[in-house]
C-alpha cells in the first residue's frame, strides 16, 4: 500500500481541529489539570497547540511526515500530538519498556522527520542519543533541557493563529505499535476519517461534563479517551502513573467521573485499604478492558463501586468493538465466561471457521469485525495486511462465540492456544478458574515447549496473602472443575504478575524465566 498522503477532503473536520474548536467556544474552563496540579485553560492549551503547529511547520513538519514523541502523561503531550497533527503529520508513539534500540528502529521504520521529547523521558532520550550511530532523528525538548533545544520557548514568539484543513480523510492520524519489550512491534495504520467518526460516538454515563482521569499511559487508550474528555467539553487529571492509593485520593479531590483501568488495576483498586473510606461519589462510569476480566471480581467491583463499570473489547486493528454495560457482569456464557457485550454502533461482528464460514450461535471460532473504524493497514507490511483485513474484515485472531442475543464472548487467542497431548487449552479460561481459588490473587497461564516441541501448561501465581498453594493442590482444584487436561503441569508462585509496556501480562519474560522456556 502506497504511503503518499490522499487528496485532502474538500471541508474535512480533523479529530485535532473538532477539538479545538470545542475547547475556543469555553475559553475559560480547565482543559487539562497536571500531575503537579497545574490547571491549563482551554484557550492556554489551543493556543499552545496553534504556535506549535506553526513552529513545527516552519521546520519541515508536514503533511505525509512522521513525528515521533517520547512523552509521559502531561500536558505537553498532548499538545505536541494535537499540533503534529494540526501541522498534517502521523504521530508515533513511543511505549516506555520499549529498549532504546528498538525504539531507534521504529523510529527509522516509520520515517521519522523529528522526535519530541518531554520532561517525563529525559533518562530514555538520553539513552537513544547513546546509540552508535544516526538512526536516531533531529530531538527537540517540550520544556528546558540539556540535550535539545526548547520547542516550546521558540513556539511562545509566534502569534496563535488557527491552522485548518492540512489533511484528508484517508491520511494517517497515528501509526499505533502493537506492545512488546523485545522484537520490532507491528505499525498499525489508522486515518484521520474513521477517528474523527469514532469520536462522534460518546461515551455513556461518564458524567456531563466529563471529568476524566488519565492514570495509565497517553500514548496508548488513556490518550483516546482524553480526545473524547475534551471534545465532549470535559476536562483532563493526569497522574504520572498508576498508584491505587493515589488514584482514590485523586478521584475524591478532584470529583472524577471517569477513569480508564485494565482489569488488574481495578483489582488493586478493590484491594487497597483506603477504598472504603473514599468519597468515590462523583464517579460515573470505570471504563475496564485490555485483558480478559474475572466474573467473580468484576461482580465484587459493582458491589463496592455500584453501577458504574463499562467493558469494552476492541484491538488496534479495529478500535472498540463491543461494550458491556453495568449489569452485564452477571452475564455469563459457558464455563463461568463473562460477556465482553455487544457491537457499538455501524459495528458488525461475525463467527467464523477456519474455511471461513460463519457459525450459528453459540458455536466458537474466529471473531471477525467490519466497521468504519478498522486500520487501514499495517506500514509498510502488505503481505501482514492482506492476512489480516480481507474485504474489509479484520480478523481479530481471538476465538469466541455471540449468544442469541448478539452478546460476545471471547475464550482466548488462537495464537495464545497451548495444545496439549489430548486436546488444547486455552489460557484465559484457566485464568479464570485459577481466580475462583481461596488461595490465587493473580495469575497468568503460559505454554512452555520442551525439547520435542511438546508444549506443557504453566501457571505463575501471585498468591493471596498468608496462602501458598502448591503444584498439588492447585491441579486437583483445575481437575474437578475442568479435568486433567487443564491442570498445570508447573507452578511459579511470583510476587506480582510482570506486564509489557502495554499494561497486560508479560508472558514471553515469564516463559523466558522458565529453564529452557525462551
Amino acid at each position: 500500500m502506497s504511503q503518499q498522503p490522499a487528496a485532502t477532503g474538500g471541508g474535512f473536520t480533523s479529530y485535532a481541529e473538532a477539538v479545538l474548536d470545542v475547547l475556543a467556544a469555553e475559553p475559560q474552563r480547565a482543559a487539562v489539570t497536571t500531575a503537579e496540579g497545574v490547571v491549563v485553560s482551554a484557550a492556554e492549551f489551543r493556543d499552545q497547540v496553534h504556535r506549535l503547529a506553526a513552529e513545527l511547520a516552519e521546520r519541515g513538519v508536514g503533511r505525509g511526515g512522521t513525528v515521533t514523541l517520547l512523552t509521559g502523561n502531561t500536558a505537553e503531550a498532548l499538545v505536541a500530538r494535537y499540533a503534529a497533527n494540526l501541522a498534517g503529520a502521523r504521530v508515533v508513539g513511543l511505549y516506555e519498556g520499549m529498549s532504546p534500540p528498538t525504539m531507534a528502529h521504529i523510529m527509522a521504520s516509520v520515517d521519522c522527520s523529528v522526535l519530541l521529547v518531554d520532561e517525563q523521558l529525559h533518562v530514555t532520550a538520553g539513552e537513544l542519543l547513546r546509540l552508535p550511530g544516526d538512526g536516531v532523528p533531529p530531538m527537540l525538548s517540550l520544556g528546558p533541557a540539556g540535550f535539545a533545544e526548547d520547542v516550546l520557548a521558540a513556539a511562545a514568539h509566534r502569534p496563535a493563529r488557527p491552522v485548518r484543513g492540512l489533511v484528508g480523510p484517508e491520511d494517517d492520524w497515528c501509526i499505533r505499535h502493537t506492545g512488546g519489550t523485545t522484537g520490532i512491534p507491528k505499525g498499525i495504520r489508522m486515518t484521520h476519517g474513521s477517528y474523527r467518526r469514532s469520536l462522534g460516538h460518546l461515551l455513556t454515563a461518564a458524567g456531563e461534563p466529563p471529568r476524566y482521569l488519565a492514570c495509565t499511559s497517553l500514548a496508548h487508550l488513556a490518550g483516546i479517551f482524553a480526545d473524547i474528555t475534551l471534545y465532549r467539553g470535559g476536562s483532563v487529571v493526569l497522574r504520572h502513573a498508576f498508584d491505587p492509593g493515589d488514584v482514590l485520593a485523586t478521584i475524591e479531590r478532584e470529583r472524577i467521573t471517569h477513569t480508564w483501568l485494565l482489569p488488574p488495576l481495578l483489582y488493586q483498586l478493590l484491594d487497597h485499604a483506603d477504598l472504603a473510606g473514599t468519597d468515590l461519589s462523583s464517579l460515573r462510569r470505570i471504563t475496564y478492558g485490555g485483558t480478559a476480566a474475572s466474573p467473580a471480581r468484576l461482580r465484587q467491583a459493582a458491589e463496592a463501586l455500584g453501577p458504574v463499570l463499562h467493558g469494552i473489547y476492541g484491538q488496534a486493528e479495529a478500535q472498540h468493538i463491543t461494550e458491556a454495560g453495568p449489569g452485564d457482569q452477571e452475564r455469563t456464557g459457558r464455563g463461568g465466561h463473562l460477556t465482553v457485550g455487544r457491537a457499538l454502533p455501524e459495528v458488525e461482528i461475525a463467527v467464523r471457521d477456519a474455511a471461513g464460514t460463519t457459525l450459528p450461535a453459540g458455536e466458537a471460532g474466529e471473531v471477525q469485525v467490519r466497521s468504519p473504524y478498522v486500520m487501514r493497514g499495517y506500514w509498510k507490511q502488505p503481505e501482514l495486511t492482506a492476512e489480516v483485513l480481507k474485504d474489509g474484515w479484520v480478523h481479530t485472531g481471538d476465538v469466541g462465540y455471540l449468544d442469541e442475543d448478539g452478546y460476545l464472548y471471547i475464550v482466548d487467542r488462537i495464537k495464545e492456544m497451548i495444545v496439549v497431548v489430548g486436546g488444547h487449552v486455552y489460557p484465559a479460561e484457566l485464568e479464570e478458574l485459577l481466580l475462583g481459588h481461596p488461595a490465587v490473587a493473580q495469575c497468568a497461564v503460559f505454554g512452555v515447549r520442551d525439547a520435542e516441541s511438546v508444549e506443557h501448561v504453566h501457571a505463575a501465581v501471585v498468591p493471596v496473602a498468608g496462602q501458598q498453594p502448591t503444584l498439588e493442590d492447585v491441579r486437583a482444584f483445575v481437575t474437578a472443575r475442568k479435568g486433567r487436561l487443564y491442570a498445570p503441569e508447573a507452578l511459579h508462585l511470583v510476587p506480582a504478575i510482570p506486564l509489557t509496556a502495554a499494561g497486560k501480562p508479560d508472558k514471553k519474560l515469564l516463559r523466558s524465566q522458565v529453564p529452557g522456556g525462551a
